[in-house]
Protein backbone atom coordinates (compact mmCIF):
# COMPACT_ATOMS: atom_id res chain seq x y z
CA UNK A 1 0.00 0.00 0.00
CA UNK A 2 1.45 3.59 -0.81
CA UNK A 3 2.24 6.24 1.96
CA UNK A 4 -0.83 8.21 0.52
CA UNK A 5 -2.98 5.60 1.10
CA UNK A 6 -1.82 4.41 4.50
CA UNK A 7 -2.19 7.23 5.93
CA UNK A 8 -5.88 7.20 4.72
CA UNK A 9 -6.20 4.53 7.40
CA UNK A 10 -7.76 5.15 10.38
CA UNK A 11 -5.36 3.80 13.71
CA UNK A 12 -6.10 0.46 14.78
CA UNK A 13 -5.26 -2.81 16.12
CA UNK A 14 -1.81 -2.55 13.67
CA UNK A 15 -1.25 1.37 12.62
CA UNK A 16 -0.85 4.47 14.63
CA UNK A 17 0.63 7.73 13.76
CA UNK A 18 2.50 10.22 15.94
CA UNK A 19 2.97 13.54 14.52
CA UNK A 20 6.72 13.82 16.88
CA UNK A 21 8.94 11.22 18.73
CA UNK A 22 6.52 10.23 21.05
CA UNK A 23 8.53 10.23 25.14
CA UNK A 24 10.08 6.62 25.92
CA UNK A 25 7.34 5.49 27.78
CA UNK A 26 4.64 5.93 25.09
CA UNK A 27 6.58 4.83 22.54
CA UNK A 28 7.35 1.48 24.34
CA UNK A 29 3.40 0.45 25.17
CA UNK A 30 2.72 0.95 21.97
CA UNK A 31 5.80 -1.30 20.72
CA UNK A 32 5.23 -3.74 23.72
CA UNK A 33 1.47 -4.31 22.54
CA UNK A 34 2.30 -4.75 18.78
CA UNK A 35 4.70 -7.11 19.51
CA UNK A 36 2.33 -9.04 22.02
CA UNK A 37 -0.10 -8.95 19.46
CA UNK A 38 -0.38 -9.03 15.46
CA UNK A 39 3.08 -6.96 14.91
CA UNK A 40 2.08 -3.29 13.66
CA UNK A 41 3.71 0.30 12.81
CA UNK A 42 4.08 3.38 13.74
CA UNK A 43 4.71 6.54 11.47
CA UNK A 44 6.49 9.57 12.90
CA UNK A 45 5.66 13.07 11.24
CA UNK A 46 2.35 11.83 10.46
CA UNK A 47 -0.54 14.77 12.09
CA UNK A 48 -3.75 11.78 13.08
CA UNK A 49 -6.77 14.81 13.42
CA UNK A 50 -7.25 15.89 10.89
CA UNK A 51 -4.38 13.75 8.47
CA UNK A 52 -1.95 15.52 7.58
CA UNK A 53 1.81 14.63 6.78
CA UNK A 54 4.28 17.42 8.84
CA UNK A 55 7.58 15.28 8.41
CA UNK A 56 10.73 14.90 10.24
CA UNK A 57 13.90 17.40 9.95
CA UNK A 58 15.71 15.85 7.56
CA UNK A 59 19.15 16.31 9.26
CA UNK A 60 17.65 14.75 12.41
CA UNK A 61 16.59 11.58 11.05
CA UNK A 62 19.96 9.69 11.82
CA UNK A 63 20.35 10.85 15.01
CA UNK A 64 16.13 10.01 15.89
CA UNK A 65 16.48 6.83 14.70
CA UNK A 66 19.34 5.81 17.41
CA UNK A 67 17.54 7.60 19.51
CA UNK A 68 14.43 5.39 18.81
CA UNK A 69 16.71 2.49 18.87
CA UNK A 70 17.78 3.27 22.25
CA UNK A 71 14.59 3.68 23.95
CA UNK A 72 13.35 0.35 22.75
CA UNK A 73 15.88 -1.59 23.45
CA UNK A 74 16.07 0.37 26.91
CA UNK A 75 12.63 -0.13 27.83
CA UNK A 76 11.15 -3.31 26.19
CA UNK A 77 11.73 -7.14 27.61
CA UNK A 78 12.19 -9.71 26.04
CA UNK A 79 14.13 -7.54 23.36
CA UNK A 80 12.08 -6.23 20.35
CA UNK A 81 14.49 -5.39 17.27
CA UNK A 82 11.87 -3.14 14.85
CA UNK A 83 12.36 -2.51 11.09
CA UNK A 84 13.11 1.54 11.23
CA UNK A 85 13.10 3.16 7.96
CA UNK A 86 12.64 6.31 6.36
CA UNK A 87 9.91 7.60 3.84
CA UNK A 88 9.40 10.45 1.51
CA UNK A 89 5.92 12.59 0.55
CA UNK A 90 5.82 15.79 -1.43
CA UNK A 91 9.50 16.22 0.13
CA UNK A 92 8.62 15.57 3.34
CA UNK A 93 10.31 13.07 5.75
CA UNK A 94 8.70 10.24 7.78
CA UNK A 95 9.61 7.35 10.20
CA UNK A 96 8.31 4.22 9.70
CA UNK A 97 8.92 2.10 12.88
CA UNK A 98 7.52 -1.66 11.82
CA UNK A 99 6.83 -4.26 14.53
CA UNK A 100 6.85 -7.72 13.83
CA UNK A 101 4.61 -10.27 15.71
CA UNK A 102 7.25 -11.31 18.67
CA UNK A 103 7.67 -14.84 19.30
CA UNK A 104 8.36 -14.71 22.90
CA UNK A 105 5.45 -13.40 24.49
CA UNK A 106 4.81 -11.50 27.01
CA UNK A 107 6.37 -8.37 26.41
CA UNK A 108 6.79 -5.61 28.92
CA UNK A 109 8.06 -2.09 30.23
CA UNK A 110 10.95 -3.03 32.15
CA UNK A 111 10.80 -0.58 34.76
CA UNK A 112 7.18 -2.24 35.21
CA UNK A 113 7.72 -5.82 35.40
CA UNK A 114 5.86 -8.29 34.21
CA UNK A 115 2.94 -7.98 36.57
CA UNK A 116 2.00 -4.46 35.02
CA UNK A 117 4.14 -3.66 32.64
CA UNK A 118 2.45 -5.68 29.67
CA UNK A 119 0.52 -4.07 27.23
CA UNK A 120 -1.80 -5.17 24.29
CA UNK A 121 -3.61 -3.19 21.65
CA UNK A 122 -7.52 -3.03 22.28
CA UNK A 123 -9.14 -1.06 19.26
CA UNK A 124 -6.62 1.79 18.84
CA UNK A 125 -5.47 2.01 22.51
CA UNK A 126 -2.77 0.57 23.79
CA UNK A 127 -3.66 -0.61 27.51
CA UNK A 128 -2.50 -2.69 30.29
CA UNK A 129 -3.02 -5.96 30.13
CA UNK A 130 -5.54 -8.11 32.83
CA UNK A 131 -4.15 -10.99 34.47
CA UNK A 132 -6.03 -13.53 32.00
CA UNK A 133 -4.18 -12.28 29.06
CA UNK A 134 -0.97 -12.69 30.25
CA UNK A 135 -1.98 -15.92 31.03
CA UNK A 136 -3.15 -16.36 27.88
CA UNK A 137 0.21 -14.62 26.52
CA UNK A 138 2.55 -17.26 27.97
CA UNK A 139 0.59 -20.00 26.78
CA UNK A 140 0.69 -18.75 23.27
CA UNK A 141 4.86 -18.71 23.94
CA UNK A 142 4.59 -22.56 25.47
CA UNK A 143 2.39 -23.23 22.35
CA UNK A 144 -0.04 -24.35 24.64
CA UNK A 145 -3.89 -23.56 25.15
CA UNK A 146 -6.15 -22.69 27.88
CA UNK A 147 -8.64 -25.67 26.81
CA UNK A 148 -5.77 -28.19 27.04
CA UNK A 149 -4.95 -27.62 30.89
CA UNK A 150 -6.65 -29.92 33.57
CA UNK A 151 -8.87 -28.90 35.79
CA UNK A 152 -8.71 -30.09 39.33
CA UNK A 153 -12.05 -30.03 40.35
CA UNK A 154 -13.14 -33.67 40.00
CA UNK A 155 -11.94 -36.75 38.91
CA UNK A 156 -13.14 -37.06 35.02
CA UNK A 157 -15.37 -40.10 36.45
CA UNK A 158 -17.11 -37.95 38.11
CA UNK A 159 -17.96 -35.71 35.00
CA UNK A 160 -21.49 -35.85 33.23
CA UNK A 161 -20.64 -36.79 29.58
CA UNK A 162 -24.35 -37.49 28.62
CA UNK A 163 -24.63 -35.41 25.49
CA UNK A 164 -21.37 -35.49 24.32
CA UNK A 165 -21.34 -39.14 24.06
CA UNK A 166 -24.49 -39.05 22.39
CA UNK A 167 -23.24 -36.68 19.80
CA UNK A 168 -19.63 -38.53 19.60
CA UNK A 169 -21.62 -41.87 19.10
CA UNK A 170 -23.92 -40.67 16.67
CA UNK A 171 -21.12 -39.07 14.45
CA UNK A 172 -18.42 -41.59 14.57
CA UNK A 173 -19.97 -44.83 15.77
CA UNK A 174 -17.97 -45.42 18.59
CA UNK A 175 -18.16 -45.21 22.00
CA UNK A 176 -16.85 -42.34 24.36
CA UNK A 177 -14.17 -45.14 26.44
CA UNK A 178 -11.79 -43.75 28.23
CA UNK A 179 -9.43 -44.45 26.08
CA UNK A 180 -11.07 -42.40 23.62
CA UNK A 181 -10.74 -39.49 25.56
CA UNK A 182 -7.36 -39.91 26.49
CA UNK A 183 -6.59 -40.23 23.02
CA UNK A 184 -8.09 -36.99 22.37
CA UNK A 185 -6.41 -35.66 25.11
CA UNK A 186 -9.49 -34.57 26.91
CA UNK A 187 -8.34 -36.21 30.03
CA UNK A 188 -4.51 -36.94 31.37
CA UNK A 189 -3.24 -38.99 34.73
CA UNK A 190 -1.36 -37.09 37.08
CA UNK A 191 -0.01 -38.35 40.24
CA UNK A 192 -2.34 -41.60 39.63
CA UNK A 193 -5.36 -39.31 39.60
CA UNK A 194 -7.40 -39.06 35.99
CA UNK A 195 -8.21 -35.14 35.70
CA UNK A 196 -10.15 -33.59 32.78
CA UNK A 197 -9.33 -30.63 30.63
CA UNK A 198 -11.17 -27.86 30.68
CA UNK A 199 -12.06 -28.90 27.12
CA UNK A 200 -14.10 -31.86 28.76
CA UNK A 201 -15.43 -29.84 31.21
CA UNK A 202 -17.27 -27.53 28.43
CA UNK A 203 -18.05 -30.62 26.21
CA UNK A 204 -19.60 -31.55 29.45
CA UNK A 205 -23.26 -31.38 30.73
CA UNK A 206 -22.16 -31.15 34.30
CA UNK A 207 -22.82 -28.53 36.67
CA UNK A 208 -19.11 -28.23 37.37
CA UNK A 209 -19.13 -26.35 34.17
CA UNK A 210 -21.69 -24.26 35.29
CA UNK A 211 -20.09 -23.12 38.65
CA UNK A 212 -16.48 -23.16 36.63
CA UNK A 213 -17.48 -21.25 33.40
CA UNK A 214 -21.04 -20.08 33.56
CA UNK A 215 -20.60 -17.92 30.85
CA UNK A 216 -19.78 -20.45 27.89
CA UNK A 217 -23.27 -19.71 26.76
CA UNK A 218 -24.74 -18.03 24.11
CA UNK A 219 -27.08 -14.87 24.85
CA UNK A 220 -29.76 -15.08 21.74
CA UNK A 221 -31.49 -11.92 21.46
CA UNK A 222 -34.25 -10.67 18.48
CA UNK A 223 -34.72 -6.94 18.69
CA UNK A 224 -37.75 -4.40 17.47
CA UNK A 225 -35.94 -2.26 14.90
CA UNK A 226 -32.42 -1.45 14.70
CA UNK A 227 -31.15 -0.55 18.14
CA UNK A 228 -30.94 -3.20 21.19
CA UNK A 229 -33.45 -2.56 23.88
CA UNK A 230 -37.02 -3.64 23.28
CA UNK A 231 -36.93 -7.92 23.05
CA UNK A 232 -39.05 -9.71 20.39
CA UNK A 233 -37.95 -12.73 22.05
CA UNK A 234 -34.38 -14.35 23.75
CA UNK A 235 -33.43 -17.63 24.83
CA UNK A 236 -30.27 -18.81 26.72
CA UNK A 237 -27.93 -21.34 25.04
CA UNK A 238 -26.35 -23.33 28.46
CA UNK A 239 -25.29 -26.83 28.43
CA UNK A 240 -22.51 -28.85 26.73
CA UNK A 241 -20.70 -26.69 23.45
CA UNK A 242 -21.36 -29.91 21.40
CA UNK A 243 -25.41 -28.21 21.31
CA UNK A 244 -24.76 -24.88 21.42
CA UNK A 245 -24.41 -24.26 17.48
CA UNK A 246 -27.51 -26.55 16.75
CA UNK A 247 -29.31 -24.48 19.23
CA UNK A 248 -28.16 -20.83 18.18
CA UNK A 249 -28.86 -21.92 14.44
CA UNK A 250 -32.48 -22.75 15.18
CA UNK A 251 -32.79 -19.31 16.59
CA UNK A 252 -31.60 -17.56 13.77
CA UNK A 253 -33.94 -19.42 10.98
CA UNK A 254 -36.80 -18.93 14.07
CA UNK A 255 -36.39 -15.03 13.04
CA UNK A 256 -35.41 -14.50 9.59
CA UNK A 257 -37.65 -14.27 6.78
CA UNK A 258 -37.84 -17.47 3.79
CA UNK A 259 -39.58 -16.00 0.71
CA UNK A 260 -40.22 -17.56 -2.96
CA UNK A 261 -37.69 -16.40 -5.76
CA UNK A 262 -39.87 -18.25 -8.27
CA UNK A 263 -40.38 -21.44 -10.00
CA UNK A 264 -38.37 -23.66 -12.13
CA UNK A 265 -40.62 -25.70 -13.92
CA UNK A 266 -43.47 -26.62 -11.37
CA UNK A 267 -40.79 -26.39 -8.55
CA UNK A 268 -40.54 -23.28 -6.23
CA UNK A 269 -37.30 -21.93 -5.59
CA UNK A 270 -37.66 -20.91 -1.67
CA UNK A 271 -34.51 -18.35 -0.07
CA UNK A 272 -33.49 -17.35 3.37
CA UNK A 273 -33.22 -13.45 3.52
CA UNK A 274 -29.84 -14.13 4.74
CA UNK A 275 -27.33 -16.70 4.05
CA UNK A 276 -27.62 -18.95 6.36
CA UNK A 277 -25.18 -21.37 5.72
CA UNK A 278 -22.85 -18.67 6.26
CA UNK A 279 -24.51 -17.77 9.47
CA UNK A 280 -24.18 -20.90 10.61
CA UNK A 281 -20.11 -21.32 10.24
CA UNK A 282 -19.71 -17.76 11.94
CA UNK A 283 -21.51 -19.17 15.12
CA UNK A 284 -19.68 -22.35 14.98
CA UNK A 285 -16.49 -20.17 14.80
CA UNK A 286 -17.97 -18.21 17.55
CA UNK A 287 -18.00 -21.20 19.83
CA UNK A 288 -14.75 -23.18 18.56
CA UNK A 289 -13.00 -19.84 18.58
CA UNK A 290 -13.62 -17.85 21.66
CA UNK A 291 -11.18 -17.45 24.31
CA UNK A 292 -12.96 -19.43 27.22
CA UNK A 293 -10.35 -17.95 29.52
CA UNK A 294 -11.77 -14.68 29.95
CA UNK A 295 -14.32 -14.68 32.55
CA UNK A 296 -17.68 -12.54 32.62
CA UNK A 297 -18.11 -12.36 28.93
CA UNK A 298 -20.43 -14.73 26.69
CA UNK A 299 -21.54 -15.54 23.14
CA UNK A 300 -24.00 -13.01 21.92
CA UNK A 301 -26.35 -13.54 18.93
CA UNK A 302 -28.03 -10.84 18.48
CA UNK A 303 -31.13 -10.10 15.43
CA UNK A 304 -32.37 -6.83 14.57
CA UNK A 305 -34.33 -5.70 11.48
CA UNK A 306 -31.83 -5.16 9.13
CA UNK A 307 -28.41 -7.14 10.26
CA UNK A 308 -27.39 -10.37 12.43
CA UNK A 309 -24.30 -9.50 14.61
CA UNK A 310 -22.35 -12.10 16.52
CA UNK A 311 -20.11 -11.40 19.20
CA UNK A 312 -17.56 -13.70 20.32
CA UNK A 313 -15.07 -13.35 23.97
CA UNK A 314 -11.48 -12.89 22.38
CA UNK A 315 -10.13 -10.81 19.62
CA UNK A 316 -9.28 -12.24 16.01
CA UNK A 317 -6.41 -14.22 15.92
CA UNK A 318 -3.25 -12.62 14.76
CA UNK A 319 -2.87 -14.51 11.78
CA UNK A 320 -5.91 -14.60 10.73
CA UNK A 321 -7.52 -11.66 7.96
CA UNK A 322 -10.72 -11.67 7.68
CA UNK A 323 -10.62 -9.12 4.41
CA UNK A 324 -9.02 -11.94 3.02
CA UNK A 325 -11.32 -14.52 3.34
CA UNK A 326 -10.74 -17.19 0.33
CA UNK A 327 -7.30 -17.84 1.33
CA UNK A 328 -7.46 -20.70 3.15
CA UNK A 329 -6.24 -19.05 6.98
CA UNK A 330 -6.00 -21.45 9.41
CA UNK A 331 -5.31 -20.71 13.48
CA UNK A 332 -6.58 -22.70 16.24
CA UNK A 333 -6.98 -20.95 19.89
CA UNK A 334 -8.58 -23.96 21.10
CA UNK A 335 -6.36 -26.77 20.20
CA UNK A 336 -7.46 -29.45 22.42
CA UNK A 337 -11.22 -28.50 21.15
CA UNK A 338 -10.65 -27.85 17.75
CA UNK A 339 -10.01 -31.65 16.65
CA UNK A 340 -13.09 -32.86 18.54
CA UNK A 341 -15.39 -30.56 16.99
CA UNK A 342 -14.25 -32.02 13.60
CA UNK A 343 -14.94 -35.54 14.61
CA UNK A 344 -18.25 -34.51 15.47
CA UNK A 345 -18.84 -32.60 12.08
CA UNK A 346 -19.33 -29.12 13.38
CA UNK A 347 -16.42 -27.83 11.76
CA UNK A 348 -14.82 -29.10 8.24
CA UNK A 349 -11.36 -29.13 7.01
CA UNK A 350 -9.04 -26.88 8.38
CA UNK A 351 -9.29 -23.80 6.61
CA UNK A 352 -12.30 -23.89 5.13
CA UNK A 353 -14.45 -21.99 7.16
CA UNK A 354 -14.08 -18.06 5.82
CA UNK A 355 -14.01 -19.58 2.36
CA UNK A 356 -17.25 -20.87 2.72
CA UNK A 357 -18.95 -17.56 4.30
CA UNK A 358 -17.13 -15.81 1.14
CA UNK A 359 -18.96 -18.29 -1.17
CA UNK A 360 -22.41 -17.91 0.52
CA UNK A 361 -21.98 -14.37 0.27
CA UNK A 362 -21.45 -14.43 -3.38
CA UNK A 363 -25.04 -16.03 -3.68
CA UNK A 364 -26.12 -12.98 -2.19
CA UNK A 365 -25.22 -9.50 -3.68
CA UNK A 366 -27.80 -7.44 -1.39
CA UNK A 367 -25.85 -8.81 2.16
CA UNK A 368 -22.95 -7.80 3.24
CA UNK A 369 -20.13 -8.37 5.73
CA UNK A 370 -18.25 -6.69 8.10
CA UNK A 371 -16.41 -6.98 11.59
CA UNK A 372 -15.37 -5.27 14.84
CA UNK A 373 -13.14 -5.59 17.76
CA UNK A 374 -15.03 -3.89 20.31
CA UNK A 375 -13.00 -4.29 23.79
CA UNK A 376 -11.30 -7.71 23.73
CA UNK A 377 -14.35 -9.55 21.46
CA UNK A 378 -14.93 -9.87 18.42
CA UNK A 379 -17.87 -9.19 16.13
CA UNK A 380 -19.24 -10.13 12.65
CA UNK A 381 -22.15 -8.72 11.16
CA UNK A 382 -24.40 -9.64 8.53
CA UNK A 383 -26.53 -6.73 6.94
CA UNK A 384 -28.38 -5.38 4.32
CA UNK A 385 -26.80 -3.25 1.69
CA UNK A 386 -29.88 -1.85 0.33
CA UNK A 387 -31.23 -0.55 4.11
CA UNK A 388 -27.89 1.59 4.45
CA UNK A 389 -24.69 1.35 4.52
CA UNK A 390 -21.85 -0.67 5.92
CA UNK A 391 -22.33 -0.70 9.58
CA UNK A 392 -18.87 -0.05 10.57
CA UNK A 393 -18.85 2.72 9.07
CA UNK A 394 -22.12 4.18 11.32
CA UNK A 395 -21.72 7.18 13.95
CA UNK A 396 -22.52 7.13 17.03
CA UNK A 397 -24.83 4.03 18.20
CA UNK A 398 -26.96 3.81 21.66
CA UNK A 399 -25.98 0.89 23.21
CA UNK A 400 -27.45 -1.37 26.02
CA UNK A 401 -25.31 -1.87 28.49
CA UNK A 402 -26.65 -5.34 30.91
CA UNK A 403 -25.70 -7.12 33.38
CA UNK A 404 -25.92 -10.89 33.93
CA UNK A 405 -28.77 -12.44 36.13
CA UNK A 406 -28.66 -15.78 34.24
CA UNK A 407 -31.00 -17.35 32.73
CA UNK A 408 -32.23 -13.31 32.07
CA UNK A 409 -30.64 -10.00 31.43
CA UNK A 410 -31.39 -7.06 33.13
CA UNK A 411 -31.26 -3.73 31.65
CA UNK A 412 -28.75 -0.96 33.53
CA UNK A 413 -29.12 1.82 30.96
CA UNK A 414 -28.22 3.48 27.82
CA UNK A 415 -25.45 5.48 26.54
CA UNK A 416 -24.12 6.37 23.03
CA UNK A 417 -20.66 5.16 21.76
CA UNK A 418 -19.63 5.74 18.28
CA UNK A 419 -16.43 2.84 18.13
CA UNK A 420 -17.07 0.48 20.77
CA UNK A 421 -19.71 -1.34 22.14
CA UNK A 422 -19.94 -1.76 25.82
CA UNK A 423 -22.42 -4.87 26.13
CA UNK A 424 -22.16 -6.55 29.19
CA UNK A 425 -20.53 -6.09 32.70
CA UNK A 426 -20.08 -8.96 35.19
CA UNK A 427 -21.64 -7.02 38.06
CA UNK A 428 -23.69 -8.76 40.06
CA UNK A 429 -26.80 -7.01 41.73
CA UNK A 430 -25.20 -7.37 45.32
CA UNK A 431 -22.26 -5.71 43.92
CA UNK A 432 -21.06 -2.64 45.26
CA UNK A 433 -20.69 1.13 43.51
CA UNK A 434 -17.39 0.84 43.74
CA UNK A 435 -17.05 -3.08 42.39
CA UNK A 436 -19.45 -1.59 39.66
CA UNK A 437 -17.38 0.78 38.39
CA UNK A 438 -14.41 -1.19 38.18
CA UNK A 439 -15.73 -3.37 36.18
CA UNK A 440 -17.25 -1.00 33.84
CA UNK A 441 -13.71 0.65 33.91
CA UNK A 442 -12.40 -2.49 32.91
CA UNK A 443 -14.70 -3.10 29.78
CA UNK A 444 -14.31 0.55 28.44
CA UNK A 445 -11.41 2.56 30.06
CA UNK A 446 -12.55 5.78 28.43
CA UNK A 447 -15.89 5.65 30.79
CA UNK A 448 -16.34 9.94 31.78
CA UNK A 449 -17.65 10.16 35.41
CA UNK A 450 -21.04 11.49 33.82
CA UNK A 451 -21.70 7.79 31.58
CA UNK A 452 -20.68 6.28 34.56
CA UNK A 453 -23.27 7.91 36.54
CA UNK A 454 -25.81 7.09 33.31
CA UNK A 455 -25.29 3.18 33.48
CA UNK A 456 -24.89 2.52 37.28
CA UNK A 457 -28.07 4.37 37.94
CA UNK A 458 -29.00 5.77 41.03
CA UNK A 459 -25.98 8.08 41.88
CA UNK A 460 -25.02 11.38 41.74
CA UNK A 461 -22.49 12.50 39.55
CA UNK A 462 -20.74 13.88 42.51
CA UNK A 463 -21.33 10.19 43.93
CA UNK A 464 -19.25 8.64 41.49
CA UNK A 465 -16.91 11.52 41.56
CA UNK A 466 -16.18 10.25 45.01
CA UNK A 467 -15.65 6.32 44.19
CA UNK A 468 -13.37 7.37 41.94
CA UNK A 469 -11.10 9.57 44.33
CA UNK A 470 -11.51 6.82 46.64
CA UNK A 471 -10.42 4.03 44.72
CA UNK A 472 -7.57 6.00 43.12
CA UNK A 473 -6.57 7.08 47.00
CA UNK A 474 -6.34 2.56 47.29
CA UNK A 475 -4.39 2.27 44.32
CA UNK A 476 -6.99 0.60 42.77
CA UNK A 477 -7.28 2.85 39.55
CA UNK A 478 -5.39 5.35 37.95
CA UNK A 479 -6.07 7.87 35.41
CA UNK A 480 -3.68 8.37 32.64
CA UNK A 481 -3.74 11.05 29.86
CA UNK A 482 -5.20 14.37 29.97
CA UNK A 483 -8.63 15.05 32.26
CA UNK A 484 -10.71 15.09 29.52
CA UNK A 485 -9.96 12.75 26.44
CA UNK A 486 -7.84 10.63 28.54
CA UNK A 487 -8.54 7.06 30.20
CA UNK A 488 -8.54 5.03 33.53
CA UNK A 489 -6.25 1.92 34.16
CA UNK A 490 -7.63 -0.65 36.60
CA UNK A 491 -5.26 -2.88 38.74
CA UNK A 492 -6.71 -5.74 39.56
Amino acid sequence: MKLVDTIQQPEGRKLEFKQEVPKGADLAKTIVAFANDAGGAIYIGIKDKPKEIIGVPEDQLISIEEQLSNMIIDNCVPQIIPDISFLQSDGKHIIKILVHKGNTPPYYLKKKGLSEGVYVRVGSVSRQASAEMIAELMRRRQNISFDSELNFSKTASEINLESFSRAFRESTGQALTETVLSKLELLRIEQGTILPSHALILLSDDEIKNRIFPNAIIECARFKGNDPGNFIDRKTITGSIVTQPDEAYQFVLRHISEGTTGYVGVYRQDRWEYPVLAIREAIRNAIIHRDYSLTGQDIKLAIFDTRIEITSPGRLLPSIDYDDMESGQSEIRNKTLAPVFKMLGIIEKWGNGLKLIANELKKYPDVGLTWKEPGVSFRVIFFKKNYGDDPSQSGPQTIMVVRESSPTMERLGKFTMKDEYLDETPASTTMKTSEKIMQLLKLNPRLSSKKLAEVIGNITLDGVNYHLKKLSGEGKIKHAGPAKGGYWIVFE
